[in-house]
């Protein structure tokens, strides 16, 4: 990748909360997202992430890689992958045997992303991990480490691990990136050379900085010669201003919950959020929460993209998918798709 991305073609990838809409079931929520995904994958969208989360009412989404092998399958070009894996609930060793699997079964297809934290409370935590002692650890960075030494098989000879196989074939290394949204996860992916990808959506303050720096301060490794940054953010496109401030009615409503501790309520649906009279507090909040979001119409929606790419000079937007409404949601990744001449099918 030129490392002067904003001159470079914007590339568009989605990532997928498999949060549950509108009281349908579990199974109804991964069947949405498998259509979505294909659909994704006959528009020439890049690449498709599943997040992971524990202990919630309304996703799905605890494992990125068993998502990620079913989605694989039943998708011919994209890339599939996790947004992301979250290094202190899991064995190094077995996220490289499970991600090195999936790229000999989906050669050239599979990313893994990785981040720095739990992704959940801390009792979850503890039952992931099963030791107090490695939950209060705060381990993450040793994790990396170990985790990309198998890949690389580079331990140190007088590592414990070093004699450790974790897979049949050395080259199963698919594309690594490092999350974020501080500059914690910048100044790593920057200085071991991975992918970076900052979560606009959670601190969008943060992201254009943290983007540029990343950029500035990047290091060649054998991973990315280049460096490669993605912001993801939550994109809500109609055929109109109107229609997307309708749709995007819901996930603005969930965000100011969020915001104000709200968290025992299930996602709102569209008629709940144009109905909902806000507070004061919680028009504030919602006020302070518009850069988390881009939200209008095609021409719109285009543009301010295109401003984002310019600003923190990144290769990719990934859209997190928070529209409600199945045709909905199809219709603006299609709109999308058609803005940006994406080559798909």
């Amino acid at each position: 990748m030129n490392a002067d991305a904003k001159d470079n073609p914007l590339k568009l990838s989605i990532l997928d909360l498999a949060t549950i809409y509108n009281s349908e079931s579990a199974t109804e929520t991964l069947q949405n997202s498998t259509e979505l995904v294909q659909l994704a994958d006959k528009l020439g969208y890049t690449r498709y992430w599943f997040a992971e989360h524990h202990n919630t009412k309304h996703q799905v989404s605890t494992s990125p890689d068993l998502l990620a092998a079913h989605a694989a399958v039943l998708t011919e070009n994209i890339r599939i992958g996790s947004g992301g894996v979250m290094l202190p609930n899991h064995s190094p060793l077995k996220v490289v045997e499970n991600f090195s699997l999936l790229e000999a079964l989906h050669p050239g297809r599979i990313d893994l992303g990785m981040g720095r934290a739990p992704g959940t409370d801390g009792i979850t935590a503890l039952a992931l991990r099963r030791s107090r002692e490695a939950v209060e650890g705060n381990d993450a960075g040793e994790l990396l480490q170990e985790l990309l030494a198998y890949f690389t098989r580079k331990f140190p000879e007088d590592h414990p691990f070093a004699q450790i196989t974790p897979s049949a074939d050395p080259s199963l290394i698919p594309e690594l990136f490092m999350l974020g949204s501080s500059d914690g996860g910048m100044r790593i992916a920057s200085q071991l050379g991975l992918g970076y990808a900052f979560a606009a959506q959670i601190n969008p303050d943060w992201a254009i900085p943290a983007l540029r720096s990343y950029r500035e301060k990047f290091q060649p490794s054998e991973f990315l010669a280049e460096p490669y940054s993605i912001m993801s953010i939550i994109v809500v496109c109609a055929e109109t201003d109107d229609e997307a401030a309708y749709l995007a009615g819901p996930a603005e409503l969930q965000w100011v919950r969020w915001g104000t501790g709200q968290f025992q309520y299930a996602p709102p649906t569209l008629d709940e959020a144009a109905s909902h009279a806000y507070t004061p507090e919680e028009e504030m909040i919602r006020k302070q929460n518009k850069g988390r979001f881009v939200i209008g119409s095609v021409e719109a929606v285009k543009k301010e993209l295109l401003h984002l790419q310019k600003e923190a000079q990144i290769d990719e937007i990934m859209i997190l998918n928070m529209i409600t409404d199945k045709e909905a949601r199809h219709q603006s990744f299609t709109l999308l798709a058609d803005a940006f001449q994406l080559s798909g099918k």
